[in-house]
């Protein structure tokens, strides 16, 4: 019985001191900075099988900042919204970036045009990248902070909405600026500029005449679905700083 009794105690502190051994998780962070002027409203859409993060949506005051703890091995994007009017149940609308009208994205992406930051957690090696393939709507980059290897800066600094084709262009509800700068693909459904059919490999789908303006105004970005590989970069380890709006002082 007192072998009975040692063996409990025994088995009971070591239970205890397991408790005490934290439990291991992604040293993975990302920052998002609202840089802009302007409120910013992000949006988070996880890969398929991945948690949502923040419920998938929030506001982001000019000049804050919200961290997020990124899960071992997520996957997913990151937008921003703008020009936002939510009621207090979160129902509302955004000009551009909206997702369903509802502040909590809740897993759902942006309706393109909508500038996107992707990000993919390895066991070796992060990879990650901006995108314009969605069209344009927020100067965005990603920013790793220490990590080994590579670990370049990529994003879209230039304010693509100022050099926007005609064909490609949003405007406000007033007509008086352009709030968003559509892809080629998304505003003229064309196999050719959406990179689908025929042209639905990297031999057939070359760059445009609009996927070239994308690329010149904002080379470390993905201009187009099969953009040179370089558009990804990649880094072990590390942190990452997302800023919205990073060309303003």
């Amino acid at each position: 019985m007192e072998a009975m009794l040692r063996s409990f105690i025994a088995l009971m502190l070591f239970t205890l001191m397991l408790s005490h051994i934290p439990a291991e998780v992604s040293a993975t962070t990302m920052t998002l900075y609202n840089k802009c002027t302007h409120p910013v409203w992000p949006g988070i859409q996880p890969g398929a099988g991945k948690p949502i993060l923040a419920r998938g949506g929030f506001k982001l005051q000019p000049n804050k900042a919200y961290s997020l703890h990124l899960p071992a091995l997520w996957s997913g994007r990151l937008w921003g919204r703008h020009g936002c009017t939510f009621d207090a149940s979160g129902r509302g609308l955004c000009a551009t970036g909206d997702c369903g009208g509802s502040l909590f994205c809740n897993g759902l992406g942006g309706a393109p045009p909508a500038t996107l930051a992707e990000i993919t957690l390895g066991s070796e090696q992060d990879f990650y990248d901006v995108s314009l393939v969605d069209g344009y709507n927020l100067a965005i980059s990603i920013t790793p902070i220490k990590g080994s290897g590579k670990c370049s800066y990529a994003g879209c600094v230039s304010d693509l909405n100022m050099m926007c084709p005609v064909g490609l262009q949003v405007r406000s509800h007033d007509n008086r600026r352009v709030v968003a700068c559509k892809s080629a693909c998304f505003a003229f459904n064309s196999p050719r500029y959406c990179c689908t059919g025929s042209f639905g490999s990297p031999q057939a789908c070359k760059p445009t005449a609009y996927s070239r303006i994308f690329k010149a105004a904002c080379p470390k970005a993905y201009s187009y679905a099969y953009d040179d590989p370089t558009s990804i970069s990649t880094c072990t380890g590390g942190n990452y700083l997302v800023t919205f709006c990073p060309h303003h002082r």
